[in-house]
């Protein structure tokens, strides 16, 4: 996936400016696929080149405030993309090769920094579930609604494994500093 047709996706959704944008990135489609917004202006610059977006500027807003919408583009850029396949995603982690070296050369003290990313998993899950709380409680949301919460369903479900597995991991990590 490029970050454009995240962009894109984004700016279907709401038609706003560049700094919007970048706030809703980060409490949205962020979670999944990031992007600083120096990298996000810089994309909608060259989507707008592309003649995917345009943008006018915002009246009463501070100078150079500019507010973007798809065009017919975009859109069409936007449905290609998507009808396009794509391969699942496989993780890539770094302390899937520190483990390995752990078990190759002996114990390296890697517990710590498990506590840590235990730490920061249970964080993200727990924005997960305030986030489905608070906006996925109405047992008849619209379809767009309910893809949302797949969608946060998913992150949800990652986290959950990813609690389990390192607290999975500190218990052996744990037992082998012991003895």
């Amino acid at each position: 996936m490029s970050l454009q047709h995240a962009l894109l996706t984004s700016i279907v959704e709401k038609p706003c400016s560049g700094y919007e944008l970048a706030r809703r990135f980060d409490k949205s489609i962020g979670y999944f696929w990031h992007a600083t917004h120096q990298q996000i202006y810089r994309e909608l610059a060259r989507m707008e080149e592309q003649g995917w977006v345009s943008s006018v500027e915002v009246e009463g807003g501070r100078a150079g405030k500019r507010k973007f919408k798809v065009l017919a583009a975009g859109k069409k850029e936007l449905r290609r993309w998507a009808s396009e396949q794509s391969e699942p995603f496989r993780l890539r982690d770094e302390m899937m090769v520190k483990l390995r070296a752990d078990a190759a050369v002996g114990p390296l003290g890697l517990a710590e920094e498990f506590e840590r990313r235990l730490r920061l998993h249970e964080q993200e899950l727990q924005t997960y579930r305030e986030i489905e709380l608070r906006d996925f409680s109405d047992p008849d949301m619209p379809r767009e609604t309910q893809i949302h919460y797949l969608i946060l369903k998913a992150g949800i479900a990652f986290e959950a494994g990813r609690v389990q597995w390192t607290k999975e991991a500190l218990k052996m990590l744990r037992q082998e500093a012991s003895t």
